[in-house]
């Protein structure tokens, strides 16, 4: 089926500059600027002069790519300096990085569960997280969006087996915050573990920038933290954090991480930078819920 001339109007207009608050695309053939009011550049750390200035300065020492899979040779010291940072940060054992965020959360869910496990999903759960569990061959039920009373619905269908409740601190679809409170204590009372992924919530919401769970006061209540640095870290990839234990045996069954080659250093670089800016100046959080909450006029729309 041919795909209309609208559809790829809509969906795939060329970027002529960075993804900052204003830029200029390519618009019938002729550039034109206009506000960026959906990139995923929440913080405007991808264009932030120290973050530039530190993938410069990776790319002088450790060259353009990492050549390798992150199990063979693609592992840096930046690399490893990352994982360190971002299990800091989140206040984890340990921490491992994907070259993609879809990629990542794909490999995570594919890599747990396993065909007599079940996946519960919320209906508007990323892609990323269906197709892992897809991939995983498991069971597979969805939810009602946050609703605590389908969830309860969809565990006490699959008893007896081992479920893993999958919800997101900030969803894509409708971009409002996950149920968290109400959805952990049901997946509680039926003995349950609850996966999140903080990708678009991460240094965007949270005291300390540490998600959707941080803000809801229940960032202790989740065994696995994943999240991207596509969004407002301002690159791209995805990580997850949790236990060492877990994390060794993910190293070795997320084939998205045994099988791809590792995020090149120069971005590894840039990340470093912009987690630690991202970290250090909460005024910059402050900032984005101001914007969010000024009325469309100010935009001129």
């Amino acid at each position: 089926m041919r795909v209309g001339a609208w559809a790829v109007k809509l969906y795939e207009p060329e970027l002529l500059a960075s993804a900052d608050a204003r830029t200029t695309i390519s618009y019938g053939g002729q550039p034109k600027s206009v506000i960026n009011l959906c990139s995923y550049n929440y913080l405007g750390l991808a264009n932030h002069p120290e973050v530039i200035a530190a993938a410069h300065e990776a790319l002088r020492t450790h060259g353009l790519g990492a050549c390798g899979s992150p199990m063979l040779s693609g592992m840096t010291d930046l690399h490893r300096e990352l994982e360190r940072r971002v299990a800091q940060f989140l206040q984890r054992e340990d921490a491992m990085i994907f070259n993609s965020g879809f990629g990542g959360a794909l490999g995570t869910i594919s890599g747990l569960l396993r065909k007599t496990d079940v996946a519960i999903l919320d209906n508007r759960s990323h892609l990323s997280l269906r197709d892992g569990a897809i991939l995983s061959r498991c069971r597979t039920e969805k939810f009602e969006h946050n609703d605590s009373g389908s969830l309860d619905a969809a565990l006490a269908r699959q008893k007896g087996r081992r479920q893993l409740v999958i919800v997101e601190g900030i969803y894509s679809m409708d971009g409002d915050f996950g149920n968290l409170p109400e959805l952990l204590a049901v997946a509680d009372s039926h003995g349950a573990k609850v996966f999140i992924d903080e990708a678009h919530s991460m240094l965007a919401c949270g005291q300390t920038g540490r998600g959707a769970a941080e803000k809801f006061g229940v960032q202790d209540r989740f065994p696995l933290v994943y999240g991207t640095f596509s969004k407002a870290i301002g690159a791209l990839g995805g990580f997850v954090a949790g236990s060492k234990e877990t994390l060794q045996y993910l190293r070795f069954y997320a084939h998205p991480y045994v099988y791809s080659c590792a995020l090149p250093p120069v971005v590894v670089a840039a990340i470093l930078k912009a987690l630690e800016i991202g970290t250090s100046q909460p005024e910059l959080r402050t900032q984005l819920w101001d914007k969010a909450h000024r009325p469309p006029t100010s935009c001129r729309l």
